[in-house]
């Protein structure tokens, strides 16, 4: 099991950065792939960016490659997102998700394990 609790988010203007956090507990954080899925209303939860247990492997959505970045430290149990040059279309929750232990890094919202509770994140134009 895995408990997550992110951080963060908030309202920016277009243009603008977040750098969210996730804070894990629980059993083989340093073990497991993690990543960021959003939700905007209405919408189906979607998956953001994914990174591998040792951070080999990275993955981002066709919509936030080159703005995003992914990182991890496993000495601090914590998963992050830098989100820059943001755009309204981002506004939606953003939760952070983990994976069973040594599995692969899912690139799919549905193939995630464990779930935060989100944090808001709202892009003004």
């Amino acid at each position: 099991q895995v408990q997550l609790l992110e951080s963060g988010g908030g309202l920016v203007q277009t243009g603008g950065s977040l750098r969210l956090s996730c804070a894990a507990s629980g059993r083989a954080f340093s073990s497991r792939a993690m990543g960021w899925c959003r939700q905007a209303p209405g919408k189906e939860r979607e998956f953001v960016a994914g990174i591998s247990s040792g951070a080999g492997n990275i993955y981002y959505s066709d919509s936030v490659r080159g703005r995003f970045t992914i990182s991890r430290d496993n000495a601090r149990s914590t998963v992050y997102l830098q989100m820059n040059n943001l755009k309204p279309e981002d506004t939606a929750v953003y939760y952070c998700a983990a994976k069973a232990p040594f599995t692969t890094t899912p690139r799919a919202a549905r193939e995630y394990d464990y779930w935060g509770q989100g944090t808001q994140v709202t892009v003004s134009s």
